[in-house]
C-alpha cells in the first residue's frame, strides 16, 4: 500500500453527487455517510455555482472548464456567486471536445473541434428521447465497423473526421463552426428537442448539420451491426450526437497530478503539462507528490470520481445510494482520517448535481470548529 504524503493537498471532483431537493428523500434514504457529514460541516464553502434547466453542458464540464483556464476570460480564483456563473466567462460554456481528442491520441493543433459520438434515440409516445450512450454496450468492434461505414459519407460532405477511438469521433469543418450541442448526459432520458444543435447565435437548426445526420442514419438502418444488436435485446445505434465544440486554449494547471478516466478533464491536464493517471479504487492507494507546483503552491492532486453518472441518469437511487456507500468507505472516511493526523493538508470537494455544484474546502484546523453545522442536505441545488 502506497502512503500519503503530508502537508499536500487533495481534490475530489464528483459529478452528479448532489441530487435535486425534489429526488433527495429517496436518493439519501438509509444512506449512512458519518464522515462525509462531518466534512461538510466544517468545511468553507468556496463557491455554489447554481444553473439553469436548459444549459447544455454540464457542471463538473464547466467547472474543469473554468479551473484550468479553458474558456474566454476564464479565471478560475475568481469564485462563482450564489446567483450562477462562474468567473467572468460565459455560463454555460465547456468547448472541450479538443481537449477530448487529445486524450484519445490526436492532435487537435488549431482547427474548431467537435465530438461525435454514435447514440440511440427512442421513439417515445410524441417525441424522441436519447438514451444514456453508456448504456449502449457498444463493443470497439461494433464502433469501428459503424465508423467504416459512416466516415465515407462525412468526408463526401468536405468534413474532417478524425476517430483514434473507435465510438467518440471528431469533427472539424467551417460549415460547424457556430454550432452548440449539448452534452449527452445533459440531454438523456429527455425530450431531444431542446438539446439538438443549433447555430449559436441565431437558434436555428443548422442544414449542415441535419443532412450529414440523415446520410448517417440512413446508412446505419438495418445494417448487419444493428440486427445483430436486437437480436441480443440492445438497443440499435441508429444517430450520432455533437457537442463540446470549441478550439484549444492555451491552459494552465492548478493541480500537480490529475487522477481521472474522463477524456476532457486527462486532455486538459495534458494541455497543461501535468502529470496524469488513472483514479485508484481508494484514497489508501492514491499517492500525492510532495513536490511543490510551480506557483509555489502545495502540490495539489485532483481526483475524478464517477460512480454515479449511470445511477443518477436512469434515477436508480438504490445504486445511486450503493456508490455513495462505496465512497464513505474508500475516500470519505480515510481521507477525514488523514486530516485529523495531520498527513493531509487540505482537502478540497467540488460534488455537482444536474445544473450545479457547490465546491468546500476543509483542513485539520477547520475539523476542530465545532459551531460550523452545515447539514448535507442544505448542498442540494434545487
Amino acid at each position: 500500500m502506497r502512503s500519503i504524503m503530508p502537508a499536500n493537498r487533495l481534490h475530489l471532483l464528483i459529478p452528479f453527487a448532489l441530487p435535486s431537493a425534489a429526488d433527495a428523500s429517496t436518493a439519501l434514504h438509509n444512506l449512512q455517510t458519518p464522515a462525509l457529514d462531518k466534512l461538510v460541516a466544517r468545511a468553507t464553502l468556496v463557491e455554489r455555482v447554481i444553473g439553469e434547466d436548459f444549459q447544455r453542458t454540464l457542471p463538473h464540464e464547466r467547472w474543469v472548464a473554468r479551473q484550468f483556464g479553458a474558456l474566454p476570460g476564464a479565471n478560475a480564483s475568481t469564485p462563482a456567486t450564489t446567483t450562477g456563473t462562474a468567473g467572468t466567462s460565459a455560463a454555460d460554456e465547456a468547448p472541450l471536445a479538443p481537449y477530448m481528442l487529445l486524450a484519445d491520441g490526436g492532435d487537435p493543433g488549431a482547427a474548431s473541434w467537435a465530438c461525435v459520438q454514435p447514440v440511440h434515440v427512442r421513439i417515445a409516445h410524441d417525441h424522441l428521447v436519447l438514451i444514456d450512450p453508456a448504456s449502449l454496450e457498444l463493443s470497439d468492434a461494433d464502433a469501428a465497423t459503424l465508423l467504416a461505414v459512416a466516415r465515407p459519407l462525412i468526408e463526401e460532405l468536405g468534413v474532417r473526421i478524425e476517430a483514434p477511438q473507435p465510438s467518440r469521433w471528431y469533427l472539424s469543418t467551417d460549415a460547424f463552426s457556430a454550432l452548440a450541442g449539448a452534452s449527452p448526459l445533459r440531454a438523456s432520458g429527455r425530450n431531444i428537442e431542446i438539446w439538438l444543435p443549433h447555430e449559436a447565435h441565431t437558434g436555428e437548426r443548422s442544414r449542415a448539420w441535419m443532412k450529414l445526420q440523415n446520410e448517417v442514419q440512413m446508412a446505419w438502418f438495418e445494417h448487419p451491426v444493428n440486427e445483430a444488436r436486437e437480436a441480443r435485446g440492445l438497443p440499435a445505434v441508429n444517430s450520432i450526437w455533437f457537442h463540446a465544440q470549441g478550439v484549444v486554449r492555451p491552459v494552465t494547471s492548478p493541480f500537480s497530478r490529475v487522477l481521472s478516466e474522463a477524456a476532457a478533464t486527462r486532455g486538459l491536464a495534458l494541455a497543461a503539462h501535468a502529470a496524469i493517471d488513472a483514479p485508484p479504487p481508494s484514497f489508501a492507494e492514491t499517492r500525492m507528490s510532495d513536490a511543490t507546483h510551480p506557483s509555489g503552491a502545495a502540490a495539489t492532486t485532483l481526483v475524478e470520481l464517477d460512480p454515479f453518472s449511470i445511477p443518477y441518469i436512469s434515477q436508480d437511487w438504490a445504486n445511486w445510494n450503493t456508490a455513495f456507500a462505496a465512497l464513505e468507505r474508500n475516500w470519505f472516511a480515510p481521507a477525514l482520517a488523514a486530516l485529523e493526523a495531520g498527513e493531509l493538508g487540505e482537502l478540497g470537494l467540488t460534488l455537482c448535481g444536474d445544473t450545479g455544484s457547490v465546491t468546500l474546502s476543509v483542513t485539520r484546523g477547520d475539523l476542530r470548529k465545532f459551531w460550523r453545522r452545515r447539514l448535507f442536505a442544505s448542498l442540494f441545488i434545487e
